[in-house]
C-alpha cells in the first residue's frame, strides 16, 4: 500500500522516494508541534485564568518557542550537509535582508524590545505624537489601544493602532509607566486681579492636600532600588501649588503626582472640590475672557492726559 502511494506520488509529481521522505518527515514534524502548541496553551489557559498579564506573556512565549524550534527542524531537513544550525540561520538571513529589509528591521526591532524591555504589555506609551496602552507585541509590529486625539483627555479612543517595531530604532518613545508609577500633573486656576488670590491660594492648598493622590515617598524609594534600571530622584513629593502674574489675572497652578491612568478621574475630584471651596467667598472669582471699557479720568489714573473739557469731575459741583 504504502510503495503503491510512494509510485503513485513519482509518477504524477516526479517527487523521488527521498524528497517524499522528507516531505512526510516534515507532515510528522508540523503535526507535533501543533499538538504540543494546543496542549500547552490549554494548560496555561486553566493556569492563569484570572492573571491576564501573565496568560498573555506565557502564550506569546509558547507560540514563539514552538514556532521557532519547528522550523529549525524542518529546515535541517530540507538542508541536507547544513548541520550547523548558525549556518543555515546566516544563509536564511542575507537572502531575507536582500529581498526584505523592512521586515527584517522590524523583527530586529522585536527582538529589542524583548531585550531591553523599552516598554511591556500594558505600559502606557506615546510613539510618534501617537499615545496609548500597549496591548499586543508581536515578530513585525505592537499595538496601542489609543488614547488622546478624539478624545479630550488621555483616555481611550476604542482605536487600535498598529504600529512597526522598526520605529523604536528611529522613534523618541515615551514611557509613562516604566521607572516610578507616577507622572506629574498640573492643573492651572486662573483667578481675578480683584480677587483675594492668597485666600485663593490657601483654600486650593486644602483642596490638593485633601484630594491630590497619596504617594509613599520611602515606597517609591524602595522600588527605585529594587529594579535600579533608572536613576529617579525627587526630593519633593508632596503637592505643590505655583504662583503666577498673567496678563489676565494671577495664576495658581497646582502640581502632583498622579498614576497615568487615574489622571483625568483625580482633575474632576480636584475641580469639583474646587467649585465647592470657591462658592461661598464673594471675593474670589475666576478670570475668563471678557472685554472692558477703560475710561482714564473715571479709573482717576491721569498721568499726563487731560480730562475732556465737558467731562465733570467727582468733585467739581454742578452750575459753577
Amino acid at each position: 500500500m504504502i510503495e503503491n502511494f510512494q509510485e503513485f506520488l513519482q509518477a504524477q509529481f516526479h517527487l523521488s522516494p527521498e524528497t517524499q521522505e522528507k516531505l512526510f518527515t516534515t507532515l510528522v514534524i508540523l503535526a507535533v508541534v501543533l499538538v504540543v502548541r494546543w496542549a500547552s496553551l490549554r494548560y496555561v489557559n486553566k493556569r492563569f485564568l484570572e492573571n491576564t498579564r501573565a496568560l498573555y506573556t506565557w502564550r506569546k512565549g509558547i507560540e514563539y518557542s514552538v514556532y521557532v524550534i519547528g522550523g529549525i527542524l524542518i529546515g535541517r531537513i530540507w538542508l541536507v550537509g547544513l548541520q550547523s544550525i548558525l549556518t543555515y540561520l546566516g544563509i536564511l538571513s542575507a537572502g531575507l535582508a536582500i529581498a526584505l529589509q523592512d521586515p527584517i528591521v522590524n523583527l530586529v526591532g522585536w527582538l529589542f524590545i524583548v531585550s531591553r524591555r523599552p516598554f511591556s504589555v500594558g505600559d502606557r506609551v506615546e510613539v510618534d505624537n501617537h499615545s496609548g496602552d500597549v496591548i499586543d507585541m508581536r515578530l513585525f509590529q505592537f499595538s496601542l489601544l489609543e488614547i488622546g486625539k478624539r478624545i479630550d483627555a488621555e483616555q481611550s479612543t476604542g482605536r487600535v493602532l498598529h504600529v512597526p517595531n522598526g520605529r523604536v530604532f528611529t522613534s523618541v518613545i515615551a514611557n509613562y509607566s516604566q521607572g516610578l508609577p507616577f507622572i506629574w500633573n498640573e492643573i492651572p486656576i486662573l483667578v481675578t486681579y480683584e480677587s483675594d488670590w492668597e485666600k485663593a491660594k490657601a483654600i486650593l492648598t486644602d483642596v490638593i492636600n485633601t484630594y491630590a493622590p497619596h504617594v509613599d515617598r520611602e515606597m517609591l524609594k524602595q522600588k527605585q532600588i529594587k529594579e535600579m534600571r533608572f536613576v529617579i530622584s525627587y526630593n519633593n513629593t508632596s503637592p505643590t501649588i505655583y504662583t503666577k502674574i498673567e496678563s489676565s489675572g494671577v495664576l495658581l497652578t497646582l502640581r502632583y503626582l498622579v498614576q497615568p491612568k487615574h489622571r483625568r478621574g483625580s482633575e474632576q475630584t480636584i475641580h469639583e472640590a474646587i467649585l465647592r471651596a470657591f462658592g461661598p467667598h464673594n471675593d474670589i472669582d475666576f478670570a475668563y475672557e471678557t472685554q472692558r471699557e477703560y475710561i482714564h479720568y473715571q479709573e482717576k489714573k491721569w498721568g499726563n492726559i487731560d480730562p475732556p473739557e465737558h467731562s465733570i469731575l467727582p468733585n467739581e459741583e454742578q452750575g459753577q
